[in-house]
């Protein structure tokens, strides 16, 4: 999947664009659900996801999230994250969008993801709340 705005901003599903070093960085140190996150686990959790890369006009990768699915029944939206200089440009609602648009034909049953604090971001591209928290469960078993 390639996808281009009117503005020169692109996504794409071609892992072998995608700046694993640049990936880890902002998943490692920036982003609140992955700090300290070796590059061993991201360059495996890359190798075994579906991947979506943003681009400014240039070609510098300045957003990147993943999807976990089977492309069946179910997939888990994650590590959606958009560099520091390129965020208030819709860039996330627009990535978010873009997958879900491109699992659509898959016509999976569910689509999820976690947030804490970019709610607004998802609604845009027609997330919402999970209907009945008390239904959801979570094991770790990392430690």
């Amino acid at each position: 999947m390639n996808t281009r705005r009117a503005d020169g901003y692109e996504i794409s599903t071609d892992a072998t664009r995608l700046d694993i070093g640049r990936v880890h960085n902002w998943l490692s140190t920036d982003a609140y659900w992955a700090r300290g996150r070796n590059r061993e686990t991201v360059e495996r959790s890359v190798g075994t996801s579906l991947n979506f890369g943003t681009y400014d006009p240039e070609g510098e990768q300045v957003a990147y999230a993943r999807v976990v699915t089977d492309l069946a029944t179910f997939a888990w939206l994650c590590d959606v994250y958009v560099a520091p200089a390129h965020r208030g440009r819709g860039l996330g609602t627009w990535l978010a969008a873009a997958v879900r648009d491109h699992l659509t034909p898959y016509r999976l049953g569910r689509v999820m993801l976690s947030t804490r604090d970019a709610h607004e971001v998802y609604a845009k591209a027609g997330f919402v709340p999970f209907p009945d928290i008390r239904n959801l469960m979570v094991m770790s078993l990392d430690t």
